[in-house]
């Protein structure tokens, strides 16, 4: 087994089974996490992969030998896993890949309460700790490994952070990819007044539908042809651990999370006057224009979990959003949950008697590229160079919060780089079509020359 440094990422833990990642290394790391958090007893997760229940029960070991009890809530989504943390007040780890293909695995950790664990926050202590007891005994601590079905629980408990009960009926196409929403939607919806399309909600880790990521457009066909043929109201994607929810209009067009950040927004204002509502850096500059006008304080954050969390936390937002379809609400834990997000705009949908995109029309108010990636060796140089280019234009501001982002009187963009591979990612915006893809092809030019 190489060098644990290459799986231990940012914020969580991911590699290729078994090349990277394999029991071995769960169960190291299963018995340093039990030190790491000093807790008597954790909890667990896994998604549908293959490689997950054996790496899953390799952890279980690692962790009683030290002493701690596991509570194995078996399948789950990665939100399910933070309501058992929270409500449980427990440590926690749940065993998946996310989006990535069949061949990876991985494990989110978090503390008691729902707390990502990241780089600075622990995850690199447990990682040499790990990689100190790699190949060795872990101790015979005698912690028990006690299973527990958790699932109803979860889903009663965000069916009553979001009353639906008297919303109009509403025609849903839900796509869950082969993922963990093909388990988790059937127990939350149920009873609600939806008639649901499903699609692909075969478990299945190999994905032989489609990836399991909504953010690629190609993974949304199926979804927007299904909710064109059935005539449906809204249609919902989920990503493979169904941590991240993509919406879909009823004329099939994509919604931006930016207007789902927004309408979100908007109604969690409603219930908490004047509260804080986090958003990165990346989401339209809309969104904190809504957050204001509806009484709110927009703070603005870096793009990734543990810095959204860690600014909930410390401002104690009422919700968060960030533009990769990830939602964080106080409500519950300061996590992540795309279930409660696609809860909050079925009831704004339900609520109103009109079609989702005219629902959504006064929250998408400017022109977006989307997120655009170049290939780039000497990222410091290259994000130099921009900054020269841009330098001396009138009315031009600079930040550097994450990467470099450059902002004009009706246009911006950011230039970050990537955390794990030698990219620079570009997000820019304008009010309309045409200054953006000016301001894009501009920036692109400066990147790839």
């Amino acid at each position: 087994m190489g060098d644990l440094a290459k799986i231990f990422k940012a914020y969580d833990i991911r590699g290729v089974v078994p090349g990277e990642l394999d029991e071995d290394v769960a169960e190291a790391v299963g018995a340093a996490f039990a030190e790491e958090a000093g807790a008597s007893s954790v909890v667990i997760a896994h998604d549908m992969r293959e490689s997950s229940v054996p790496l899953a029960a390799a952890f279980a070991r690692g962790a009683t030998g030290r002493g701690a009890d596991v509570v194995d809530a078996g399948l789950g989504s990665t939100d399910l896993l933070y309501y058992a943390s929270g409500s449980l007040g427990l440590p926690g780890v749940m065993f998946t890949a996310s989006h990535n293909p069949a061949r990876y695995n991985g494990m989110k950790l978090c503390r008691a309460g729902a707390v990502p664990i990241g780089a600075e926050t622990g995850l690199t202590r447990i990682r040499d700790r790990a990689a100190e007891l790699l190949g060795s005994a872990y101790g015979a601590g005698g912690g028990q490994v006690v299973r527990r079905d958790l699932l109803a629980g979860y889903a009663a408990h965000l069916r009553g952070l979001v009353d639906l009960s008297g919303i109009r009926p509403l025609r849903v196409v839900v796509d869950a990819g082969n993922g963990m929403a093909g388990h988790t939607v059937p127990s939350v919806f149920e009873g609600l007044p939806l008639e649901v399309t499903p699609l692909y909600f075969e478990l299945d880790g190999s994905f032989p539908n489609h990836e399991a990521n909504p953010l690629e457009p190609e993974n949304l066909r199926d979804l927007q042809k299904a909710v064109l043929d059935k005539g449906a109201d809204i249609g919902l994607a989920f990503d493979g651990d169904a941590d991240r929810c993509w919406v879909v209009d009823e004329r099939g067009e994509s919604v931006s999370p930016s207007a789902i950040t927004a309408l979100v927004a908007t109604r969690e204002l409603a219930k908490h006057p004047g509260a804080t509502v986090i958003h990165n850096l990346i989401t339209s500059r809309a969104v904190p224009e809504i957050i204001g006008e509806h009484g709110g304080v927009p703070v603005r954050t870096r793009v990734g979990h543990s810095f959204i969390k860690a600014e909930m936390a410390r401002t104690g937002a009422v919700f968060g959003g960030e533009h990769s379809a990830h939602y964080y609400f106080r409500d519950f834990w300061f996590a992540d949950s795309g279930m409660l997000a696609a809860l909050h705009v079925l009831a704004a949908l339900g609520e109103r008697d009109r079609p989702l995109s005219e629902v959504l029309e006064s929250y998408s108010r400017y022109r977006a590229s989307g997120e655009i990636n170049s290939t780039v060796a000497d990222q410091a140089g290259v994000l130099a160079r921009v900054r020269e280019a841009y330098a001396g234009r009138e009315g031009v501001a600079f930040d550097d919060l994450d990467g470099l982002t450059v902002s004009g009187p009706d246009w911006w963009f950011n230039l970050r780089p990537s955390n794990t591979e030698p990219l620079l990612r570009l997000n820019a915006e304008a009010a309309d079509e045409k200054l953006m893809a000016a301001v894009r092809d501009d920036v692109l030019a400066v990147v790839r020359s």
